[in-house]
């Protein structure tokens, strides 16, 4: 059974991939353990109330015996059992890491070839130098080690959809420059693969030495900047790149330390936005159950999202 398959009372027992877990106090006073527990379809919470167990580590497998519970329109596992995995137990992977809908290579097809149909030289010299640096690692890096697209080839799922949001918004304002918009939605989080260590199968353990000292809007610049110096590209287009990656999560709150200042950093701005609350939307909203709430959404500034019943009104 999935995670996203569970309902009330139903009896669960498998492995999971623990995504946080920590003692909290109750309201009498005793602790209890509260955990994100994850499979491919998706996470859900989990408590299990005996103070006793000490909180398994982020990242970690463990085998779980639990019940499902629904609680505030939310489903939930109440763990009766729960130990760490063991090698003999030959865990399937493959049905623990969420992993993008869509076939990796295809997705990164996809964005080869909106690189190299970038009809401004210097812009797609750099774009594909960029990629080219990226190499194979873009085949199964996710997007964030905990938030949107935090799943194997979750970078390219990111990328994909940001592209044909690009391409259709182009459609409606025909003043945009096509060759800087495409190029700035393929290099915009390139860097995230210097920022985070993530294994083979798309699993991040830690924020490397460079995220943590620079971060992957800093290091875009920086490799933007190597980029153009290889190719012989123009310093001046290199400049609008750094621009669109300084600025792509807008305000200083949210890590970009300059606002965009043409509209096709305005515009991916947006598209990178649109496409991160989407996605957290969606998650949060495959764990709730037709008219209830979902639990508070950190990376949606902890709104509870409602779910409304597919045959509420009609598409």
């Amino acid at each position: 059974m999935l995670l996203s398959e569970i309902r009330r009372d139903d009896r669960y027992e498998g492995f999971l991939i623990v995504r946080s877990a920590e003692q909290r106090a109750a309201a009498s006073g005793k602790n209890y353990l509260d955990m994100t527990l994850a499979d491919c379809s998706g996470s859900i919470n989990a408590k299990m109330w005996d103070g006793t167990v000490q909180p398994p580590v982020a990242g970690s497998i463990v085998k779980v015996r639990a019940t499902g519970n629904e609680f505030n329109g939310r489903m939930q596992l109440r763990v009766e059992k729960i130990r760490a995995a063991e090698k003999k137990d030959n865990v399937d992977m493959s049905s623990l890491i969420p992993c993008a809908p869509h076939d990796p290579q295809e997705m990164l097809q996809q964005i080869i070839r909106a690189a190299d149909r970038i009809a401004d030289k210097d812009l797609r010299l750099i774009t594909c130098e960029l990629l080219d640096r990226a190499g194979d690692k873009l085949l199964t890096f996710p997007a964030a080690k905990q938030m949107h697209h935090a799943e194997r080839s979750g970078l390219l799922h990111h990328m994909t959809t940001m592209l044909r949001g690009a391409n259709a918004i182009m459609t409606v304002y025909t003043q945009l420059n096509p060759s800087l918009l495409v190029a700035g939605v393929i290099i915009h989080d390139l860097a995230k693969i210097n920022e985070m260590d993530a294994d083979a199968l798309g699993l991040v353990s830690d924020y490397s030495i460079d995220g943590k000292l620079l971060g992957h809007i800093v290091r875009g610049v920086v490799n933007i900047q190597a980029a153009a110096e290889k190719t012989g590209a123009s310093k001046a287009k290199a400049l609008l790149l750094q621009h669109m990656v300084l600025s792509h999560h807008g305000i200083p709150d949210y890590g970009s330390p300059i606002a965009p200042k043409f509209p096709e950093a305005e515009v991916l701005n947006t598209l990178d936005t649109l496409d991160a609350r989407m996605y957290e939307m969606n998650e949060a909203l495959s764990r709730t159950m037709p008219g209830g709430f979902s639990e508070k959404v950190w990376g949606l500034d902890n709104r509870q999202l409602y779910r409304i019943p597919e045959d509420e009104i009609t598409k």
